[in-house]
């Protein structure tokens, strides 16, 4: 069960979690159980990396759900030799991408950033 007790529902996307889970569920039983593939058979990584990449060719949201699923793959079964869990604050994140930064990490938050650069880009598309 989903604690949103505390964080608005602008904050969160239902239809993308449920989205996850339908999907996790079709795979389950097309593919198998998750752990006799990841990380041994299976590349997690580079597969949501393939989702992104149809995703910014076709624009098909699904494919957003699914590179989610593959990094929650990797989280439940890591490649990484020795990975682990420990929560940051603001001072072991490395910011957001912005466009006002040049894509540099930034810790400022959404008020403080400008739509300059983001307007620049969608007059060009």
């Amino acid at each position: 069960m989903l604690n949103t007790k505390n964080c608005p529902s602008s904050e969160y996307s239902l239809q993308f979690l449920q989205g996850m889970v339908d999907r996790m569920s079709v795979s389950y039983h097309k593919y198998g159980a998750v752990a006799d593939a990841f990380p041994q058979k299976v590349n997690a990584i580079e597969s949501m990396h393939q989702r992104l990449e149809m995703y910014y060719k076709t624009s098909n949201t699904e494919y957003l759900v699914d590179a989610a699923n593959f990094l929650m793959v990797e989280f439940m079964h890591p490649a990484v030799k020795d990975a682990f869990f420990k929560p940051t604050d603001s001072d072991g994140s490395c910011g957001r991408a912005t466009y006002d930064s040049n894509f540099e990490g930034t810790q400022k938050s959404n008020k403080e950033l400008t739509n300059n650069e983001w307007n620049t880009l969608k007059e060009l598309c």
